[in-house]
């Protein structure tokens, strides 16, 4: 499967990365609404990319209002295959330390108000979520990263919880005896769309502070977290530059088809009006007669 546009989902300090090319702001309709911020479209390393603010320009939106699926809808609907996210993080490990980057494997989900999937109202579709993550993306990840200069931890499990608040003391101190090597408010449920929109899919974590568990780091504040996460944007930014020229021309994982054998609902039973609006994520298997054909 060909590799189409690589997407990317972050913070504003993206806005003005070098070697940047052809630059241009678009404004998607979705079924879901408006995205957070108009999405960026450009060239980089020779490749098409696409980005979108998470937060939106300024940081006007908080994790659990995030239109996530707006967001990945659109990057759907401009073709992309390959999505990066990066995120501020806290450490729940010692050897984690603030400026360190993490490429997690596993995802723990602790969110409670967010929307889960594309589906609620259409066919039922049940995907395979055991790895959230793209296992090419992430190897390809890991090494931009070591190539960016930084110290980067290969693995690893990312706890996402509802926020917009930091955790509590013994909410922090419970997360590190559940083995939890990074903790976010914002790689769920993007992961889950992303593997319904049938993208390779990573994460680039920048550990920022050591949450609230630490003893002699014991309050997170938000002058710290963003004195924190703009001495890593260089490096982020490094790190997307080297990736995207890696990413191969052709997909050989499973991701590209993850919704083949996963809806359940039969094609003449969705109704036309469905099959119109959600074309981006399922006109291949609803148009074709039967679920994954």
């Amino acid at each position: 499967m060909q590799t189409g546009v690589i997407g990317i989902i972050g913070g504003s300090g993206f806005y003005n990365m070098a070697d940047v090319t052809d630059l241009r702001a678009v404004n998607i309709d979705t079924p879901f609404g408006a995205t957070s911020d108009p999405v960026l479209l450009g060239r980089l390393g020779g490749r098409d990319i696409a980005f979108i603010a998470r937060h939106g320009r300024g940081h006007r939106v908080n994790p659990t209002n995030i239109p996530v699926r707006a967001n990945i809808f659109a990057l759907k609907a401009l073709g992309v295959t390959h999505l990066v996210s990066v995120s501020a993080v806290g450490s729940m490990k010692e050897e984690i330390e603030p400026l360190h980057m993490v490429v997690p494997d596993q995802l723990y989900d602790r969110t409670v108000h967010r929307p889960r999937t594309f589906f609620d109202d259409g066919p039922v579709v049940h995907i395979a979520f055991a790895e959230p993550y793209c296992p090419h993306l992430r190897e390809e990840l890991v090494q931009a990263a070591r190539t960016a200069g930084g110290t980067v931890h290969d693995g690893g499990t990312y706890i996402c919880i509802e926020g917009p608040q930091f955790s509590t003391r013994a909410e922090s101190v419970l997360y590190r005896q559940w083995g939890m090597s990074v903790i976010g408010m914002t790689a769920l449920p993007e992961a889950r769309l992303a593997r319904e929109a049938e993208m390779c899919y990573s994460t680039l974590a920048m550990a920022t502070d050591y949450d609230t568990w630490h003893p002699d780091h014991d309050s997170v504040t938000v002058e710290l977290v963003v004195q924190n996460l703009s001495r890593n944007v260089q490096l982020a930014q490094a790190t997307i530059a080297s990736l995207i020229p890696a990413i191969p021309e052709r997909r050989t994982c499973t991701c590209g088809n993850a919704l083949d054998s996963a809806i359940m609902t039969e094609p003449d039973l969705v109704p036309d009006e469905f099959k119109v609006r959600f074309g981006p994520l399922l006109a291949r298997y609803l148009e074709a007669g039967e679920p994954g054909e």
